[in-house]
């Protein structure tokens, strides 16, 4: 299986530092679960406001893991303003969350946490 996520802009930052790269790693792994369930649950209760909290501060975490899901994430907070159904969003909420629970175990897997 292909990765859904790169390290490339990772490494940049960390300067190639494998120990500095598995620290990120594990913050991710440590805060970007919670953000996400809380986000998910968010748009479930349409509550607009702590879906788009959410959804934002989880995008730089996005960006720089490379995983492809930018398109989803400012969809997702960019329906946070408007009065649009929770259904026009619903796929959008599953992209993420489905992509996100795989770009956990790929962590895992490739860090060894």
């Amino acid at each position: 299986m292909s990765k859904l996520y790169s390290i490339d802009s990772l490494k940049e930052i960390a300067g190639d530092d494998a120990d500095f790269m598995g620290v990120v790693a594990q913050t991710f792994l440590d805060e970007i679960p919670p953000d996400l369930k809380a986000m998910v649950e968010a748009v479930e209760n349409d509550n607009r406001e702590l879906a788009y909290q959410f959804a934002h501060k989880m995008k730089p975490n996005i960006e720089m893991f490379g995983i492809d899901l930018l398109k989803q994430i400012t969809g997702i907070e960019s329906w946070t303003k408007t009065s649009k159904n929770i259904n026009s969003i619903q796929t959008m909420v599953d992209e993420v969350n489905a992509t996100l629970h795989e770009v956990f175990e790929q962590l895992k897997s490739d860090f060894n946490l």
